[in-house]
């Protein structure tokens, strides 16, 4: 195969894969757009205001400071709130027991014929079934929130790409103009 032949199909393979990187770098530029808009629109719908003040004077609060008072609009906000609000909430409401830990202390204060025990506990579980729903939903909020900074980030770095493969695919074009035709590879 002739040099020249070479280098304008090498060429023309950057070219393609230029374009292909820019058009996966826009696409990824939409996602990441729509995954933020919509973190931002769920949650500033349901008007969540993070806590402050005294409400989050404990160290197991702290990481709650930063965003005290401010509506939750955010991944970040979701999984501070629900890590650091919730969370403690729900574990000092239910002495640190899960769901299902709570219901095997149901059946027993059941067995042992202690109803008060049994209804005081059947409504902490369902106080923590409801927390860690709530908690589990803001924490999916956080992982699209974080899905759409990767795709943001892959955007950047296809964009990057694509660039480069254009320069080098101009390099190689130049590259066979100034090759003489009967060189062979």
């Amino acid at each position: 195969m002739r040099r020249k032949t070479l280098d304008n199909l090498l060429s023309a393979a950057g070219l393609l894969m230029a374009v292909v990187l820019l058009v996966t770098g826009g696409l990824l530029t939409w996602a990441s757009t729509f995954v933020g808009n919509q973190v931002h629109e769920q949650l500033s719908a349901q008007n969540i205001t993070m806590p402050s003040g005294p409400a989050i004077e404990g160290e197991e609060y702290a990481p709650l400071r930063e965003f005290a008072g401010e509506q939750m609009t955010t991944g970040a906000h979701a999984r501070a709130y629900a890590d650091y609000f919730i969370k403690v909430h729900m574990d000092q409401a239910t002495d640190g027991r899960t769901y299902s830990e709570l219901g095997a202390d149901i059946s027993a204060a059941e067995e042992a014929g202690d109803e008060e025990l049994a209804a005081e506990l059947t409504a902490q579980r369902e106080s923590r079934f409801k927390g860690e729903t709530l908690r589990g939903l803001l924490l999916y909020g956080y992982a699209f929130a974080t899905m759409g900074t990767i795709a943001g980030i892959a955007a950047i770095g296809a964009y990057i790409a694509s660039a480069l493969m254009f320069v080098l695919s101009l390099l190689g074009f130049r590259h066979a103009k100034r090759v003489s035709a009967d060189v062979v590879v």
